[in-house]
């Protein structure tokens, strides 16, 4: 397969993120240029066509998954290609879970965060003048 500079390309068993809920699912076939079919049946999203804008291609494939896969296909396949947990390592699904909890902070919590945040930005800033003064 021929690829340029494009490195996401929609294909039957990429994982995409919804844009809307934050939840994985599988592409299972695509409909036309503007809608994929796609399911996620470890992750609570029902078998439905959705537009291409309401999705993000991430960079895993499921491989092998045969075209219009059944629900106990697409389980078989997710646990053996175990693209979930290397979703859960990536760096992006880091980030996501990071921001829903921030999000959940009350404001005592955002108080404290930032206090401590202060504390690390007095203590770096106070290594690194002590740092320059030796190497003066």
């Amino acid at each position: 397969m021929v690829q340029g500079s494009f490195k996401r390309q929609v294909e039957v068993g990429r994982i995409v993120l919804l844009n809307d809920s934050k939840k994985l699912a599988v592409i299972v076939d695509i409909v036309d240029h503007k809608r994929a079919l796609i399911e996620g049946p470890t992750t609570g999203v029902a078998r439905q066509a959705v537009s291409y804008q309401n999705l993000t291609l991430t960079n895993l494939v499921v491989k092998g998954l045969p075209r219009n896969a059944g629900q106990s296909t697409l389980k078989k396949f997710l646990e053996k290609s175990d693209v979930l947990s290397a979703w859960e390592k990536s760096a992006w699904a880091q980030k996501l879970q990071q921001r829903q909890v921030r999000a959940g902070l009350s404001d005592f919590d955002r108080f404290k965060l930032n206090k401590l945040k202060n504390q690390r930005r007095f203590l770096v800033g106070s290594a690194v003048a002590q740092a320059k003064k030796q190497a003066a």
